[in-house]
């Protein structure tokens, strides 16, 4: 009959800093007609990544996530497709009054859906932010 081998297989793979290599031993059957037998895998060939692009990565640190950073990025959004900052990845100023409308009436949806759910202070600033944002609206589109 056919014997058991044993071979080692290492993962070399780095998925965060401080991962280590892994061993995993199995038993298998002999290998097939064809097939190598080596002791170790051949490296993946896997460019070197640079460290400046981590590093800045680090530094830079995005805004806990809540409610309110969540209103606010909505509200950026609106703004900038009313016209009124500039578009970050362009630097200009560009008008979409659909999406503007139908990212305001989002902000309606969710000021509906949350009610009775929110703090004083988060229902306060939905409903500003609805109404600066609605008449802003009001005044590009007329």
């Amino acid at each position: 009959m056919s014997e058991k081998k044993e071979f080692v297989i290492k993962d070399r793979r780095r998925f965060a800093k401080g991962d280590e290599e892994t061993e995993i031993k199995e038993e298998t059957a002999e290998p097939a007609e064809g097939d190598a037998k080596t002791e170790e895998p051949e490296k993946a060939a896997e460019p070197e990544k640079d460290a400046e692009p981590e590093k800045a990565a680090e530094d830079f640190r995005l805004p806990k996530i809540n409610f309110a950073t969540f209103i606010f990025s909505l509200n950026s959004s609106v703004l900038m497709h009313l016209g009124v900052i500039d578009d970050p990845s362009t630097g200009k100023q560009v008008k979409n009054l659909p999406i503007a409308k139908q990212t305001i009436d989002i902000l309606g949806m969710l000021e509906e859906k949350t009610q009775g759910n929110l703090t004083e202070d988060e229902a306060k600033m939905l409903k500003n932010i609805l109404y600066d944002l609605r008449m802003i609206y009001v005044k590009e589109k007329g």
